[in-house]
């Protein structure tokens, strides 16, 4: 039995999130029925980690035990032959047998994607913030304080299996490209709807004028339910790539 790592894009837009679930279309679901179909056998896949209803991903990644002699392109044609439109495997690479798609993951980058105007060309791959004001030196001032390692309890879904809320943010920036604003954000990890309330936190403060400091209060409070904290919507946020310690496509 080997193992192998596959790259795979997806838009969310009609999907209830990456995770399997008992009722909704999942990603992690529609790939494991067409891999099993393929294998003649049920065939389970281990996510980097979950992205939530309406989220997509440019580079998600997932493992899976396959046994049949099928090369690496094979398979991956194979996948793409049977997937919906909505669902892409853009590689396919064999690992080592104890390899793990999730925790042997050192970074994740996430891109959150803002229309300055909605148009019927943006509305499913960005999201449009009401009010929004964006004036770049203070929202990258407000994005500096994020910056670091933090309790982001503040800025999550309570999640009670998790240990801790301990990240560290490696990097934060804002590009502003025509008429779309983009937000990449670097973690160690990311909890639970993380970088939709940090985004929508940001745009919030500007919105409101507040003074960019009052994120050391919004992270030291460890209380998501502070005016300032907003969940931005699902559309805009992309799951941009998985890093790891070695590099995936050089194998």
């Amino acid at each position: 039995m080997k193992r192998y790592l596959m790259q795979i894009v997806y838009d969310g837009t009609d999907f209830c999130g990456w995770q399997i679930q008992s009722n909704g279309r999942t990603v992690q679901e529609t790939i494991e029925k067409v891999l099993s179909k393929i294998a003649k056998c049920k065939v389970a896949i281990a996510g980097s980690g979950r992205t939530d209803s309406g989220v997509h991903a440019q580079r998600q990644y997932a493992h899976f035990d396959f046994d049949l002699a099928m090369t690496p392109r094979q398979i991956m044609l194979a996948l793409n032959s049977k997937m919906p439109a909505d669902i892409s495997i853009t590689d396919v690479k064999e690992v080592r047998s104890d390899f793990h798609a999730r925790y042997d993951a050192i970074a994740r980058k996430y891109h959150y994607h803002i229309a300055k105007e909605k148009t019927p060309f943006n509305r499913r791959f960005c999201s449009i913030i009401p009010k929004a004001v964006f004036s770049k030196d203070k929202i990258v001032e407000t994005m500096n304080y994020f910056l670091g390692e933090h309790d982001f309890t503040s800025f999550s879904k309570l999640n009670p299996v998790l240990k801790h809320n301990r990240c560290r943010i490696k990097s934060f920036t804002y590009e502003e490209k025509d008429d779309v604003v983009i937000f990449e954000i670097e973690a160690n990890r990311f909890l639970h709807n993380m970088v939709r309330r940090i985004v929508g936190t940001v745009m919030n403060i500007c919105i409101t004028d507040s003074d960019p400091q009052i994120v050391r209060t919004l992270i030291a409070n460890e209380n998501p339910g502070h005016k300032l904290i907003m969940t931005a919507p699902p559309n805009g946020l992309f799951l941009e790539d998985v890093i790891y310690s070695f590099s995936v496509d050089e194998g």
